[in-house]
């Protein structure tokens, strides 16, 4: 039988379905975790010995307190700083998420799911039994799927609840469901103020546009950021080498999570945060002169809040849509992308099993401004080389959708994409015709 996952603990030995061909023999040695994924197998098993995955919290000791951060845009790198400032404070600190998973800044497994399933969950978390905090990434996937069951999280935190995975969720209104959902029961609930869609009681509140319990009482957001942070009996100024109205919302989340959490001062959790110098692939600066940032950013609302903090700037945009994923979003990129840049370069990002042509075409509806539109190319590559070719001294490019992915999905294909590769050789190639 092929299996997800199989690990020991205790002496006892789990297996997760996930294969249509069961020809499991009866060892003892062996239990199967039935899940909400694997439902269609539960009847083929039936004989075997088994357990339901919400049993699966009582065969494992947790030991590290759990945080976790969930929202639309921003976990990566909310997860990332809190992770960052942890260690500085002399903890011992597991992250998990999109990057993948680490171990006091080592990584211990590459990239996967955003929250892996909850057997490899689980198995990660005893992997992790020494550290003090495991910070990680919930997903609405894994919110539905039942991914987390069985977690007793010291906190839980919200960035903010933006249009996403309607490919996955029927509507918008059931994704903001699911995304509260992860908040039902007692605990620290640390939410953003500033979110109409956080339905959250009994919270702990972070805002950059009004008094909460943790709040920016002024900030300058550019080439880095600087804030006076406010609570209700301190106050501290953050300096932050990133830069961006979303990545002062990201350390302002963290900032409530960390003195919510732990007995440190103000001042100690904004000190540790002063090298954090960002994640790869979230707002990465991979040239100077001239100006170009990778970013993730691939939704409108992602976007959005990439580009509103250079509103005012020469802005140059390069981007694409996934395909088989919601294509409600496409049009609504096209917009953002107009709102704010003078050129637009519209490419594919991983267009899956779709035609990119026809994703093109639906980020085309977007655009009423047809001037602004200085390449269409499906092949990304190129598409790239010739924004860099056409951008200015005092223009700043944004490559957006891929973030730090290091490959391109076309059909069934899984090939070696980099944008962070792709613009070096182009840069390279320019200044040796120089």
């Amino acid at each position: 039988m092929k299996i997800e996952k199989h690990i020991t603990y205790n002496n006892q030995s789990f297996s997760s379905l996930t294969d249509d061909s069961i020809t499991a023999s009866e060892d003892l040695s062996s239990l199967f975790v039935k899940t909400t994924m694997n439902q269609k197998y539960h009847d083929s098993i039936a004989h075997l010995p088994s357990i339901n995955e919400n049993e699966l919290v009582n065969y494992f000791q947790i030991t590290p307190k759990l945080i976790g951060i969930t929202g639309t845009n921003g976990k990566t790198t909310t997860s990332a700083l809190i992770a960052h400032s942890l260690q500085k404070l002399g903890y011992q600190v597991a992250l998990l998420g999109t990057r993948g998973f680490f171990i006091n800044g080592e990584r211990k497994r590459e990239k996967g799911l955003t929250t892996p399933t909850i057997l490899e969950l689980y198995s990660l978390i005893e992997e992790a039994r020494e550290c003090d905090y495991f910070v990680m990434e919930v997903s609405s996937h894994a919110i539905t799927q039942n991914r987390i069951l069985g977690l007793d999280f010291a906190l839980k935190a919200l960035s903010n609840i933006t249009r996403d995975h309607l490919d996955f969720h029927k509507d918008l209104q059931e994704y903001i469901e699911v995304k509260n959902s992860f908040f039902a029961g007692k605990g620290l609930h640390i939410i953003n103020a500033d979110d109409l869609n956080a339905k959250v009681e009994h919270k702990i509140t972070y805002s950059l546009t009004q008094k909460a319990d943790f709040y920016a009482c002024d900030y300058q957001l550019s080439p880095t950021i600087t804030s006076t942070i406010c609570t209700q009996d301190e106050v501290g100024t953050l300096h932050l080498l990133m830069c961006g109205r979303h990545n002062l919302y990201n350390a302002l989340c963290s900032i409530a999570s960390l003195l919510s959490l732990t007995h440190h001062s103000l001042q100690e959790v904004l000190e540790s945060l002063e090298d954090f110098a960002g994640v790869e692939g979230r707002m990465e600066i991979v040239s100077h002169s001239p100006l170009i940032i990778v970013d993730f950013a691939h939704t409108d609302d992602g976007m959005e809040k990439i580009l509103e903090s250079f509103e005012g700037k020469k802005i140059a945009v390069l981007f694409g849509a996934g395909g088989d994923r919601d294509r409600t979003k496409r049009p609504k990129m096209g917009e953002v992308a107009q709102k704010y840049a003078q050129k637009i370069y519209i490419t594919s990002d991983n267009p899956r099993s779709e035609n990119p042509q026809n994703i093109i075409a639906e980020i085309l509806q977007g655009i009423t401004q047809e001037e602004k539109i200085k390449s269409i190319n499906p092949i990304r590559e190129q598409a790239i080389e010739r924004a860099i070719k056409e951008l200015e001294s005092d223009e700043i490019l944004f490559v957006l959708g891929k973030g730090d992915e290091t490959y391109q999905i076309i059909g069934h294909q899984k090939i070696h994409f980099d944008d962070r590769e792709v613009i070096a050789d182009v840069l390279k190639s320019l200044e040796k015709r120089k």
